[in-house]
This record gives C-alpha cells, structure tokens and sequence, in this order.
C-alpha cells in the first residue's frame, strides 16, 4: 500500500489552536496515521457522501476527504462531536 500525501485546511489549524494540549497531540497523531492508512479501525464512511469519512478521537471526530486516484487526505474539519457536523 502506498503512502497518501495529507492535506490540512487552513480552518482546521484554526480549529485545533482550541483544542486542549493533550486532545492536539492526540488528533495530530492520529491525522499523521491516515498517511499510511486512511481507514484506519473504527473510521465511518459518511451518509450520503462518497469520499467522506470521520474517524473519532475521544470526543472529537476527524471529518477527511480520500482523493484514491492521486493519493490524497484532505482533513477538513477537526471538533467537539457535538459541533462538527454543523
């Protein structure tokens, strides 16, 4: 399997600066590991997109985009799951 290039938004670096010290590095690693597998255990295709998909980091999910043709995850939103669907 090759290794995907991740793509972080600008929003999503906006998004973490309120995230709690411990809950970041936890997030960025986990971001960090969906360069090598971009479905990791637990990941959720989301209803009614095809390319969309959520991975949970405690209370926190990770909203990311796989781009198969080009190797590439795009994370596009980064929050509290009460909050990140919106």
């Amino acid at each position: 399997m090759s290794d995907y290039t991740v793509i972080v938004v600008g929003a999503v670096r906006r998004q973490l600066r309120r995230i709690s010290q411990t809950d970041k590095k936890r997030i960025l690693n986990k971001i960090e590991n969906l360069g090598t597998n971009p479905r990791p255990h637990g990941c959720k295709q989301l209803t009614g997109e095809e390319n969309l998909f959520r991975v949970r980091v405690g209370d926190y999910r990770i909203i990311y985009e796989i781009h198969e043709k080009i190797l590439v995850v795009t994370v596009l939103k980064v929050g509290n799951r009460r909050e990140v669907y919106r």
